[in-house]
């Protein structure tokens, strides 16, 4: 059984592969702390779209992605730039929850599974 790792860390890895699917950590928006549910979706999808490729993969594999905001009342807001960047025809099973984040600077929070194949 192999198992690889990208961007292991102490608490967690940021990508883990097993049997031709890459599970990816939840992604923040670090780059973009405090700022709009817009901006900070950006970010984490930008992000999710560089981890993806350093798996060998890209958003058109994705399978699933889970969502976490802070409030469901920026549903719509985060959709706005969600639906502009998934894969048109290739969108992945999906779930969006309202949660009490890490951090209150983040109000958005997404994780992803998807195929190498």
């Amino acid at each position: 059984m192999t198992i690889q790792r990208i961007k292991v860390g102490s608490r967690m890895s940021q990508v883990v592969i097993h049997n031709q699917v890459a599970w990816l950590a939840g992604q923040v928006g670090l780059n973009a702390p405090g700022e709009s549910v817009a901006a900070q979706t950006t970010d984490i999808l930008e992000n999710i779209d560089k981890l993806l490729t350093e798996a060998g993969t890209d958003k058109s594999k994705l399978l699933s992605c889970t969502i976490w905001l802070a409030s469901m009342d920026n549903f719509e807001e985060m959709n706005g730039v969600w639906d502009a960047w998934v894969a048109e025809g290739e969108t992945p099973a999906r779930a969006c929850v309202e949660a009490k984040l890490a951090a209150p600077q983040f109000t958005v929070e997404i994780a992803a599974i998807a195929a190498l194949e």
